[in-house]
């Protein structure tokens, strides 16, 4: 055996234990199969159809978001007709519904000026007489504007919701359109029975506004907090719930009402990262500390410093979660307190950084799928694996003889190879990836026999053995990466435009078919140079 074939033989020693260390690692003696099974569960991730977990689908609520975008333009356009004088002490400006906005009584002598300003500043909206009124408009936001905003609504649900569930730390969860209305997610959780802390986490709103209270004082409820303000609250000012700050954390605490201004100092767009931390004034206690981005820190620091000796709310889905004193100037970094433990602390933090879902959300559908069911997906996949496997090594080591059996050997480095791919990054097998594992067998056949037949051919036209092998091996070759680089090609795009088990069964063939090409082509080869090495001038090759 040559130097040349020597080194080959190592490089496939060297594959096959990197393999099988990925799939069952180090052996621990005393060892047992209970024990490897056990390392091979731990390292082979499953889907939700083999292992059980919780298949939820969600509702957005778009038309929320356009509610909301209307209330902010509405909002806008009575600052801005105010201050130029365009609309008349009597006017009024007030939302119809989600797409239109109502102006009333608009200065007659300015209506020229209001529909100018509405046809530049307000682009989106279109502007036409209000029937029944006089000097009154109707405005109304444009169809594509809608349908823009209701696809920025559902990315931006679709990506949020993806932070949270990975910030949760569950393996390869499936998060994605459902395809069947153009308002719905999907959301698979493999091996989570009970997704009660998932769904709280999705649902959450985590918006954060961090706003001056505009009085100090907290009332019992809503109504003594605007009997304090005799009837009326002060210009740019609302009314929030909370809990009080000097509360018994061993007690449940009352709930109070404060009264603050209107805009927010900064906000959870501001943030640039929260992290929970053990509360360095509660023992036991947590809290969440959070740090502003540059900008915001340009903002916050002038404020703090102003209002030393005042309290600040913190704001979190329009609940007061504490009010502290400011006690000095404040810049790029805070913390949140509020009697939080390990677990509320982390899960507020990563709603913080996930950012605030920008419409709320249904839950349409919710089942947990039992792990009995993997177990006969995976029961019955095996056996039709397995099936498949020793009826293609008969056929092979009946029809080719002793080179069957090299393609039965190149065949099963194939598997280990795949599983140990899989095993070391983190792959999620799927129903549908088995069915990708039976296809790859039958592709390694193919391989084999392309290049079996290719030696056959040039046998019978009387060249050696040695020559035979060569001549057969080159000229498959392109065959060979032409057919697996076409399914390859296939493969990917399934992987990219596919749901959760077309992805399974995706990933599962292209693995497969790269590590076929290595194994039917270098494994293979090197096993027939072995082979040739050990034979004698005149005996045939077993072909």
């Amino acid at each position: 055996m040559g130097s040349q074939l020597k080194w080959k033989f190592v490089f496939i020693a060297v594959v096959v234990v990197a393999s099988l260390y990925s799939i069952v690692g180090l052996p621990q003696f005393p060892t047992s199969p209970a024990k490897l099974n056990q390392n091979l569960s731990d390292r082979i991730n499953l889907g939700l159809d083999l292992r059980g977990g919780s298949h939820l689908v969600l509702q957005v609520q778009v038309d929320e978001a356009i509610g909301q975008r209307c209330d902010e333009v509405v909002d806008q356009l009575t600052k801005t007709l105010r201050q130029k004088n365009l609309l008349s002490p009597t006017g009024e400006i007030r939302r119809v519904d989600n797409t239109h906005i109502l102006v009333r009584n608009v200065d007659t002598q300015s209506s020229g000026a209001f529909r100018d300003l509405i046809t530049d500043q307000f682009a989106d909206w279109s502007i036409s007489p209000a029937a029944g009124e006089t000097n009154g408009y109707l405005l109304e936001m444009k169809p594509s504007v809608v349908a823009d905003l209701r696809q920025q609504t559902m990315d931006q649900a679709l990506e949020t919701i993806t932070r949270r569930i990975n910030a949760l730390g569950l393996t390869e969860p499936t998060i994605a359109f459902t395809g069947r209305a153009d308002n719905e997610i999907l959301v698979e959780l493999p091996g989570e029975g009970d997704p009660t802390r998932a769904k709280s986490v999705i649902q959450a709103g985590g918006q954060l506004e961090l706003t001056l209270l505009a009085d100090e004082q907290t009332y019992p409820s809503q109504l003594a907090a605007m009997a304090a303000k005799g009837g009326v609250l002060p210009p740019d000012t609302i009314i929030l719930p909370g809990k009080e700050d000097n509360a018994d954390p061993t007690q449940p605490a009352a709930q109070v009402y404060y009264v603050l201004n209107r805009v927010p100092a900064v906000t959870g767009q501001d943030l640039r990262s929260a992290d929970p931390e053990p509360s360095t004034e509660s023992p036991g206690q947590y809290e969440v500390a959070f740090h502003l981005s540059t900008e915001a820190a340009t903002r916050f620091g002038p404020f703090t410093e102003t209002n030393i000796g005042h309290r600040m709310a913190i704001v979190l889905d329009n609940q007061v979660v504490s009010a502290p004193v400011i006690k000095g100037r404040i810049d790029d970094n805070g913390v949140i307190t509020g009697n939080f433990s390990q677990e509320s602390a982390g899960d507020l933090a990563l709603e913080l950084k996930a950012g605030a879902l920008p419409a709320s959300i249904k839950y349409l559908e919710e089942r947990t799928v039992g792990p009995s069911l993997g177990a006969d997906s995976i029961r019955e996949g095996v056996r039709a694996s397995l099936g498949s496997i020793i009826v293609v090594m008969i056929f092979l080591v009946i029809y080719y003889r002793l080179s069957g059996v090299n393609a039965v050997v190149a065949l099963l480095l194939n598997l280990v190879i795949l599983v140990a791919f899989m095993a070391t990054v983190g792959a999620v097998l799927t129903l549908p990836g088995i069915a990708g594992v039976i296809l790859t067998i039958g592709m390694g056949v193919d391989s084999n026999v392309l290049v079996f037949e290719r030696i056959r051919e040039e046998l019978r036209a009387g060249k050696t053995p040695a020559a035979a092998v060569d001549t057969g091996f080159d000229r498959a070759f392109l065959t060979i990466i032409d057919t697996h680089v076409t399914t390859v090609v296939s493969a990917v795009f399934l992987f990219l435009f596919g749901t959760g088990p077309v992805k399974g069964f995706a990933i599962t063939l292209i693995i497969g078919l790269i590590a076929n090409v290595f194994t039917s082509i270098y494994v293979s080869r090197a096993i027939f140079d072995m082979h040739l090495t050990r034979m004698s001038r005149e005996e045939e090759l077993s072909i």
